[in-house]
C-alpha cells in the first residue's frame, strides 16, 4: 500500500495567503494571546434571525452572551454586561464555509530531516478575512498535520479564528498524499485516518470504483462521513457511486464530468440520484465563476478588493502563472461558461428534488478569497432559484447539522456558542445584506466594525510593503 503525504508543489499552492512568513526570524509577535476582553455581552435592540425552522424574526429582542455561550433571549441584562445598541440591526448565526483550503507551513526547495518547512505561515493573518466576513466555522478538506496546530491556536486563545472541521484526503492513481489502490488499500486508509484524528475522509477523483466503495464502507464502519469527488472511473454508472453512504459530493461540477449533456433532465436524473440515497451536496458555484472569468481574462483578479489581504507570493501565482488562464481559447471560455450556467441549473434540481443544499467555495483556488468568497456564494445560490431564507440556511444551520454540530452551533440560540454576525439591513430582505457587517461574535469574543477594519489594515499594509518580495517564479529561492 503505498501512503504518501502530501508535499508537493500543488498543495504548496494552497499552503500560502495572507500569512507566509520567510523563516523563523520574521515571526513577530503577532503570535502572542490578545487580551481576551469582556466575557459578558447584552446585544440589545436586535433583530434576530435565528434560522430555527418555522421560526420568525424576532424584532427588539435582547441577546445575553457570557463565557462564549448565548444564555438567553429577552432575559435580564446582567449588571456587568458590556452593552451592544442593536437598534436597527439584524442578528444571524455565524456563517459556515464547507469547503476550503488553508495554508499551512511548506517548502518549495529541498528539505532534509531536521528542515521540514521553509515557508512560515501566521495563524493570524489567514484566519482574519474569515472573521472580518463573518466566518465561523470552515470545513478544510485537504487537512494536514498543520491544521490540527492552527485549530489548536485558535482553541487556545492565542488566534481569532473559525472552528475549523478537518477532513483527510484519499485519492487514487500514482500522485501525492494518501495513495490507495485496491480496496484493502482504501479501508487501511480510512482507519490510519481515523486514528491521526480526523473527523471525515475525502474522496477524491482518481479512486477506481472499488476502492470507494471500500473506503466508503469502512468511513461508515469507523462512524466518519464521506465527501468529496465521485471518481471519472464511474462514468456512464454513476448511480454505483450512490449505492453506499456517500455523505456529500464537494462540487456541482462532479456530476458535469459524469455527463456529455447539459440539459435540464440530466440535471434532474442526477438530483433524483443524490435524493435516493441521501447524499448532500456544495454546488461551490463562485469556484466555477471565477474559473471562468480568469479563462477570458485575469482583469477580474487584478481588481479584487480582497486581494490585498492574500500574499503577495500567492497573489503572484494567480497572475503570473494562472492555470485557467493559461492557453487559452475561445473554445475553453465557451466550456467554462456553458458549465456555469449547468451548475446553476443543477442547484435548481437539486433544490427541488429536496436535496439539501450547503454553501463551500473552494476557498483558496485562484480568485476564491477566504471569508469573501462565502458571500459571493450566498448570493449565487439565491440567482439559481433560492429564497434568500434557503441560502442563509446553506451557510449556518444545514452545515451545522451535516458536520454533527447543529447542538452547538448553527443557529441562535440559549445554550450554543456565540458565535454570531451582526448586519446593518435585513439579509431577508437582500442577501447581499449578509455582506453589511456591524460586528461578529467568534467563540465569544465581540469584534466591532472599527475593530475589523483596523485588522484588515494592517494585514494590508504588510502585504503591500512586502509585495516586492515574493515573486512566484523565484518559489524555490525561498
Amino acid at each position: 500500500m503505498k501512503l504518501k503525504y502530501i508535499a508537493g508543489g500543488f498543495l504548496l499552492f494552497l499552503m500560502l495567503s495572507a500569512g507566509c512568513r520567510p523563516g523563523p526570524a520574521s515571526l513577530t509577535g503577532r503570535h502572542r494571546k490578545e487580551p481576551a476582553g469582556p466575557k459578558e455581552f447584552a446585544l440589545v435592540h436586535v433583530n434576530v434571525i435565528s434560522m430555527v425552522p418555522g421560526q420568525e424574526p424576532v424584532p427588539d429582542a435582547t441577546v445575553i452572551i457570557k463565557d462564549g455561550k448565548i444564555v438567553s433571549l429577552n432575559g435580564p441584562v446582567p449588571e456587568q454586561a458590556m452593552v451592544i445598541d442593536g437598534r436597527g440591526k439584524w442578528l444571524i448565526p455565524g456563517l459556515i464555509d464547507m469547503h476550503v483550503h488553508i495554508p499551512v507551513d511548506g517548502h518549495f526547495n529541498t528539505n532534509h530531516p531536521t528542515r521540514v518547512a521553509a515557508i512560515f505561515t501566521n495563524t493570524q493573518d489567514i484566519m482574519t478575512p474569515f472573521v472580518a466576513n463573518g466566518v465561523t466555522t470552515v470545513f478544510e478538506l485537504i487537512s494536514k498535520a498543520g491544521h490540527f496546530g492552527q485549530r489548536n491556536e485558535i482553541l487556545r486563545g492565542d488566534v481569532i479564528g473559525p472552528r475549523m472541521a478537518l477532513a483527510a484526503m484519499i485519492n487514487g492513481g500514482d500522485g501525492s498524499g494518501r495513495i490507495a489502490s485496491t480496496p484493502s488499500d482504501g479501508r487501511q486508509s480510512v482507519r490510519l485516518a481515523k486514528a491521526e484524528g480526523y473527523e471525515f475522509i475525502k474522496v477524491y477523483s482518481q479512486l477506481d470504483t472499488e476502492t470507494f466503495k471500500a473506503i466508503i464502507d469502512e468511513a461508515d464502519k469507523q462512524g466518519m462521513k464521506v465527501v468529496g469527488h465521485i471518481p471519472t472511473a464511474f462514468k456512464g454508472k454513476t448511480e454505483e457511486a450512490f449505492a453506499a453512504p456517500f455523505g456529500m459530493v464537494a462540487h456541482a461540477d462532479e456530476f458535469v464530468r459524469q455527463t456529455n449533456e447539459f440539459t435540464e433532465a440530466e440535471a434532474k436524473r442526477f438530483a433524483e440520484m443524490a435524493k435516493k440515497s441521501g447524499t448532500w451536496v456544495t454546488p461551490t458555484l463562485t469556484c466555477m465563476v471565477w474559473i471562468a472569468r480568469q479563462a477570458r481574462s485575469l482583469d477580474d483578479v487584478k481588481s479584487l478588493p480582497g486581494l490585498q489581504y492574500v500574499h503577495p507570493l500567492l497573489q503572484s501565482k494567480w497572475l503570473t502563472a494562472n492555470q485557467y488562464n493559461r492557453n487559452k481559447t475561445p473554445e475553453r471560455i465557451a466550456y467554462h461558461e456553458k458549465v456555469v450556467d449547468w451548475n446553476m441549473m443543477m442547484v435548481t434540481a437539486l433544490k427541488d428534488a429536496g436535496v439539501p443544499v450547503v454553501a463551500g467555495t473552494d476557498a483558496g483556488t485562484s480568485g476564491v478569497i477566504w471569508g469573501y468568497s462565502l458571500h459571493d456564494e450566498i448570493e449565487l445560490l439565491v440567482k439559481a432559484g433560492m429564497t434568500p431564507r434557503e441560502a442563509l440556511a446553506s451557510a449556518t444551520r444545514l452545515p451545522a447539522a451535516w458536520l454533527g454540530i447543529d447542538s452547538l452551533t448553527g443557529t441562535v440560540e440559549a445554550g450554543k456558542y456565540a458565535d454570531l454576525v451582526l448586519l446593518d439591513a435585513n439579509p431577508l430582505d437582500d442577501i447581499n445584506n449578509t455582506r453589511k457587517i456591524s460586528g461578529v461574535f467568534v467563540n465569544g469574543r465581540w469584534l466591532d466594525k472599527s475593530r475589523i477594519e483596523a485588522m484588515l489594515a494592517d494585514l494590508s499594509k504588510r502585504n503591500t510593503a512586502s509585495k516586492g518580495k515574493w515573486e512566484w517564479s523565484k518559489r524555490g529561492e525561498y
